[in-house]
């Protein structure tokens, strides 16, 4: 019994890709990327003021609330789709 080798798809952009910047899941996974790639540049001060549990709950409350986002229609993108 031979499998047969999955065919590779070429990946197919959304049709509002133009406008992706205004859907509610890019912005939340946006502002947690930013947010994991700021916490080297905080300096230590500031740091010993944050707790670090809290602040790297909040980047994964983000970039999970990204995910879920992206299962929803984003009226902002694509009710303009429709006019």
């Amino acid at each position: 019994m031979g499998h047969q080798p999955l065919e590779m798809r070429k990946p197919k952009l959304i049709p509002q890709w133009r406008r992706a910047w205004r859907m509610y899941s890019v912005n939340a996974m946006g502002w947690g990327a930013a947010m994991l790639a700021a916490w080297p540049a905080i300096p230590e001060d500031l740091k010993a003021t944050l707790s670090p549990d809290w602040y790297m709950r909040a980047v994964a409350f983000l970039l999970v609330s990204g995910i879920v986002g992206r299962l929803f229609i984003q009226e902002k993108v694509t009710h303009e789709d429709a006019a």
